[in-house]
């Protein structure tokens, strides 16, 4: 880990901070990486978020932990403080008497912990004496390991739990394929089947080769797998649903496609017109939500990207395995239903339409599906071949969609449920 260029308090009272925002925010981590960090300068910075993130992705291990410790719970900002001390003592090179002096110094400086400061120090430095063994299948929270090893079996679910601790490389998708090797190695990148490059580089995503200039975008290689399914190219219309932030849409422009973006959030829709502008790609920019738009053009191409509870990002906002509740999928899953409805009126005759949603749970995915078909007999599936779901291949399932588990993609992959439908002339 980056060492703070100070004594290191400021950046870890900022990592603190980011946690708390993770939970706190509608945006989660992403919001608050784009707001706490401010001004902090770039060592203090990176400290702050690699401290964060081995907070979040060992958060169900260290609970179990401190739970082992500790005869009754503490103060909410007592058990916080332990938190982030215990993932510095156990899951990052930080120097033990350093984690321990500084999480004292926190504690000090707030008035619901200071009385706790013996409890804070005797628990952290048995944690030195002592360290516990992490179990991976700690990682994910009981309730929603249960329901993976229900949905895909005990080895697939534990498999999926491991990777939650692992530190993702950051995926890129190209302006120009062309270029993937001349960028592979400024970027010190492997090109994944498929087309994603992995990057090898780490820090500010601004000052990487070809930022600037608009030749690539981040986006996870699962995420990336959507839009190239729909093949569109010059001259069809493409929509793009719940678009933002706008991978998607960058990936059915660069295909020459005359591309449509709606999404609620006029906010959100910020970095999509960012991200437009320095890649010099066009796209129409719409603030409207998809149900009631009152719009009545089709288009061949139709890409619902629907919101969910997001538990197949994990790898980069592990925070969304603790706020996910089973009464939230349900009502998620209600939502989905409602938008591939709408999705679907967009779709001219021959079209294509696909659905995907960035999460593990088979009421998000393969039960909308099944939903859709038995409403709408005007729709049929579109299987999905081998060659066009890499890197992606093993997550095929034997009725054409994808069910990509986080751990099917060598070096992991966000997790997705994609399907691909035909309308009928």
């Amino acid at each position: 880990m980056i060492e703070p260029a100070s004594d290191g308090l400021k950046a870890r009272e900022a990592a603190f901070a980011l946690i708390e925002g993770a939970f706190a925010r509608r945006g989660g981590l992403d919001e608050a990486l784009d707001t706490t960090l401010v001004g902090l300068e770039g060592r203090d910075r990176a400290f702050a978020r690699n401290l964060a993130m081995a907070t979040l992705r060992r958060w169900g291990q260290i609970q179990r932990m401190l739970s082992e410790r500790l005869t009754s719970p503490p103060p909410e900002a007592v058990l916080a403080l332990l938190k982030l001390g215990v993932a510095q003592i156990l899951f990052t090179d930080v120097p033990d008497h350093a984690a321990v002096s500084t999480i004292l110094d926190m504690a000090q400086s707030r008035p619901a912990a200071r009385p706790f400061k013996g409890l804070i120090n005797a628990v952290l430095r048995g944690i030195v004496r002592t360290p516990p063994v992490p179990r991976e299948a700690d990682l994910a929270p009981d309730w929603l390991l249960t329901r993976w090893k229900a949905a895909y079996g005990d080895p697939e679910a534990l498999a999926m739990a491991a990777v939650i601790a692992q530190e993702p490389a950051t995926d890129l998708s190209l302006l120009d394929a062309a270029e993937a090797e001349a960028l592979a190695v400024a970027l010190e990148a492997e090109i994944l089947p498929g087309g994603t490059v992995r990057a090898g580089l780490r820090g500010d995503l601004a000052a990487w080769p070809g930022f600037e200039a608009g030749r690539w975008w981040v986006q996870d290689a699962a995420a990336a797998i959507p839009a190239r399914l729909l093949a569109t190219g010059p001259g069809q219309t493409a929509l793009d649903l719940c678009a933002a932030p706008g991978g998607k849409t960058l990936q059915l422009a660069a295909s020459g496609a005359i591309v449509t973006a709606l999404d609620r959030s006029g906010s959100r829709l910020k970095r999509l017109r960012d991200n437009l502008a320095r890649t010099n790609l066009a796209a129409e920019v719409i603030a409207e939500p998809a149900e009631t738009w009152p719009d009545g053009r089709v288009f061949d191409a139709v890409l619902l990207d629907a919101p969910c509870s997001a538990t197949g990002t994990f790898r980069r906002q592990p925070e969304v395995l603790w706020l996910a509740r089973p009464a939230e999928i349900a009502k998620l899953a209600g939502v989905q239903a409602r938008l591939l409805d709408a999705a679907a009126r967009r779709v001219k005759p021959g079209g294509r339409l696909v659905y995907c949603v960035c999460s593990l749970e088979p009421e998000e995915g393969e039960a909308q599906a099944a939903g859709f078909l038995s409403r709408r007999l005007d729709f049929r599936r579109s299987p999905i071949a081998p060659a066009e779901a890499s890197p992606a291949g093993r997550s095929l399932t034997p009725d054409g969609a994808l069910r990509i588990l986080p751990h099917h993609v060598e070096g992991g992959a966000d997790g997705f449920y994609i399907v691909r439908f035909e309308r009928t002339e």
